[in-house]
């Protein structure tokens, strides 16, 4: 991905809220799967850690981005956004910069 998609992709991100919190369970396989679906269906989603979560944002959307298969396109704080592809190109709607 480069820096001009990955800036698009923040400022369409700074309008959408989160859809998943994550807790002091961390990730569990259920929390795994559901953002897989997630991202299959919107592309683009925006995750919150908890304060009671004792690991940090980095570790968790670098595991998240391997167990998806998605991008992590950006981490701040305890926000995590990722984008993935859809897989069908009729479901596509975000079409990144060249």
């Amino acid at each position: 991905m480069t820096s001009k998609q990955r800036s698009y992709l923040k400022g369409l991100a700074m309008n959408i809220d989160p859809i998943f919190q994550i807790g002091k369970s961390s990730l569990t396989p259920e929390i795994t799967n559901a953002i897989a679906e997630a991202l299959e269906a919107r592309e683009l989603i925006k995750i919150t850690i908890l304060k009671n979560c004792a690991d940090d944002g980095n570790s968790i959307a670098s595991i998240l981005s391997e167990r998806t298969r998605s991008e992590i396109v950006q981490v701040i704080g305890r926000k995590i956004v990722l984008y993935k592809q859809a897989k069908d190109e009729t479901k596509r709607k975000i079409a990144l910069p060249k």
